[in-house]
């Protein structure tokens, strides 16, 4: 079972990008997809992209043409390229092993602090 860490998150302006990563401390390549959930002020967690292992994505449709999930499996990483971000964007995101429209139980590591300051 791997273990996941999130990072890049920080401050950004309205129309700006960021990039997170999910580094995974084992092999992802055999996981059957792996997603990215953001959970906002005052709102439920939801899943806003997820990956499959032969690379087919999806895509919340708050997201969709904004959003890019990718990964790498020689890194044992996956990525969310966001751009043209807006201040409801503003969330703490996490990734997860387990894909679902409604979020899992366990599985989330720290998460990572994207803030959209407009």
């Amino acid at each position: 079972q791997v273990q996941l860490v999130e990072s890049g998150g920080g401050l950004v302006q309205a129309g700006g990008s960021l990039r997170l990563s999910c580094a995974a401390s084992g092999s992802i390549v055999s996981i059957n997809a792996m997603g990215w959930y953001r959970q906002a002020p005052g709102k439920q967690r939801e899943l806003v992209a997820a990956i499959r292992s032969g690379g087919s994505t999806l895509y919340a449709d708050s997201v969709l043409d904004r959003f890019t999930i990718s990964r790498d499996n020689a890194k044992n990483t996956v990525y969310l390229q966001m751009n043209s971000l807006t201040p409801e964007d503003t969330a703490v995101y996490y990734c997860n092993s387990r894909v679902s429209w409604y979020p899992p139980r366990d599985g989330w590591g720290q998460g990572t602090q994207v803030t959209v300051s407009s």
